[in-house]
């Protein structure tokens, strides 16, 4: 029965992870859900049975908290089967704009957080042989925006670390995707998930019209993040899951001309790649 599996998702108070959370307590399964503050997740999630569903408060920049949470959720179902990395932010500016508690606290969320869970996590799947893994990127981290440059590295950390995983798990059962949505429907683009430097310089006008742009996209994204959360739970019943999916139109398509992209500068510059070696 495919409802038996037991959720863990984090960032589950809004956007695409309260979107998850509402579609698998309405489909039967059980879930365990972080957020910053755990009434904010119980008011956003609404009435359901405790036998469903643990709201979970966890600094995701502790390891012990993570820790802790999974040794409740294990507890409180008898198990964990699949892992959803969905907490992070977007943070715009300039790189010289960026001071360094800006860079380390989006780090601190966007990728540190998604290893600190990994390794929370892997040692259940590892005595069941079997689990998955679901991290949330984004389109930016393959092929990013201007403006969104520290965002992209974060993203981009998660798509590569995330690449490596599911190799290096696969021997154990445990299945590893890295999502990579475009824009979708959701709050990301409020305040609330937004960061922008602080410090702003001069002259980067390029930088501040695609900060405009993305600012008016907001509440007209193409992304639904209701069917979102259905592909999600489908990932989990394939047998044979991908490692990578660009979910959206919009991430399709920024895929498609950034792999043209490196065809081209890999093609071009093949001389000077095959010159660098011994003879």
């Amino acid at each position: 029965m495919k409802t038996d599996k037991v959720w863990f998702v984090t960032g589950a108070s809004k956007g695409m992870g309260l979107s998850l959370v509402k579609k698998l307590i309405g489909e039967g399964y059980r879930v365990a859900a972080t957020s910053r503050e755990s009434q904010r997740l119980t008011d956003a999630v609404g009435h359901a049975e405790g036998t469903q569903f643990l709201p979970l408060e966890v600094d995701l920049t502790s390891a012990e908290s993570i820790h802790q949470a999974f040794e409740r959720t294990v507890a409180h179902f008898g198990k964990v089967d699949v892992l959803v990395n969905n907490a992070g932010y977007g943070i715009g500016g300039a790189v010289e704009e960026i001071n360094q508690e800006e860079i380390k606290d989006s780090f601190d969320i966007n990728v540190m957080a998604v290893i600190k869970t990994m390794q929370s996590a892997m040692p259940y799947f590892r005595q069941q042989q079997s689990g998955n893994i679901i991290n949330i990127s984004s389109i930016a981290g393959f092929a990013p925006g201007i403006g969104w440059a520290m965002y992209a590295a974060t993203k981009y950390a998660v798509t590569g670390l995330s690449e490596v995983m599911a190799e290096d798990v696969k021997e154990f059962g445990v299945k590893v995707t890295v999502v990579a949505p475009g824009a979708f429907r959701t709050e990301f683009l409020e305040d609330s998930s937004l960061v922008f430097a602080k410090k702003k310089i001069e002259g980067y006008s390029a930088i501040r019209a695609s900060h405009e742009k993305y600012a008016a996209m907001n509440g007209t994204q193409i992304g639904n993040p209701e069917i979102l959360a259905q592909v999600l739970i489908d990932l989990v019943g394939n047998p044979n899951p991908p490692v990578r999916l660009y979910l959206g139109s919009d991430a399709y398509s920024r895929a498609t001309e950034k792999i043209h992209l490196l065809a081209e500068e890999l093609e071009s510059n093949k001389q000077i790649s095959y010159s660098t070696d011994f003879n």
